[in-house]
């Protein structure tokens, strides 16, 4: 992460037409592409769970899901703060980029409420699976609403053509995406371990109370 911040602020060139708040850039889009990630595995371990029948995948996939709407909402907080430091805009409810990743972080938010809803168990760890596969369906609208997009709030960085930045530029993005997985990763499995821990935790509470 320490290198990821020379490189951005000392290194990569100032963006011609956006100046300093260009610098947003390398959190911004590293953020969303993480929470991308996290809502991916999430998925995956449900996927695992409905296949498998093992219980482990319904706590990796809780905690990745968990994980991707924390990314999710810096995602949307530095958006608005770099639209208004660029374009004076916070939000443009026309831009459907912007309203569909609202949509899809709003729709793995639901996912709490449900999980909250149902008795522990089986039922609850199969819904929820099937819950994070339907989701991950959102994840590519999302990112092709951008890439489609002509909206002048959210210009396309990346094209068939390569990306529109130089040499260091492009290298201070890809540390600054690799510092950020990194740290989800640590968070994943902190996260993980003390979820794991209080279960086993009320599993003994359980067993000597009987």
């Amino acid at each position: 992460m320490g290198v990821a911040l020379v490189l951005i602020f000392f290194v990569a060139q100032v963006d011609a037409d956006q100046g300093i708040s260009q610098k947003i850039f390398y959190f911004h889009v590293p953020i969303a592409l993480t929470s991308y990630v996290c809502f991916g595995t999430g998925a995956w371990k449900g996927l695992r769970l409905l296949w498998t029948g093992a219980e482990r995948y319904d706590l990796e996939s809780y905690t990745a899901i968990h994980q991707g709407t924390i990314f999710g909402a810096l995602t949307l907080i530095t958006g608005s703060i770099w639209a208004k430091a660029s374009w004076t805009h916070w939000w443009v409810w026309s831009d459907d980029q912007l309203v569909l990743f609202l949509v899809l972080f709003l729709f793995y938010c639901a996912y709490f409420m449900l999980r909250t809803s149902i008795e522990p168990g089986s039922r609850r760890e199969r819904i929820s699976a099937v819950y994070a596969l339907l989701g991950v369906a959102l994840i590519p609208v999302s990112f092709l609403a951008i890439r489609l997009s002509k909206s002048f709030i959210h210009p396309v960085v990346f094209s068939r053509h390569g990306p529109g930045m130089t040499h260091l530029q492009f290298t201070a993005f890809c540390v600054s995406w690799a510092a950020l997985l990194l740290l989800v990763y640590v968070m994943y499995r902190i996260e993980l371990i003390g979820k794991r821990t209080d279960s086993e935790l009320r599993d003994l509470r359980e067993a000597v109370a009987a």
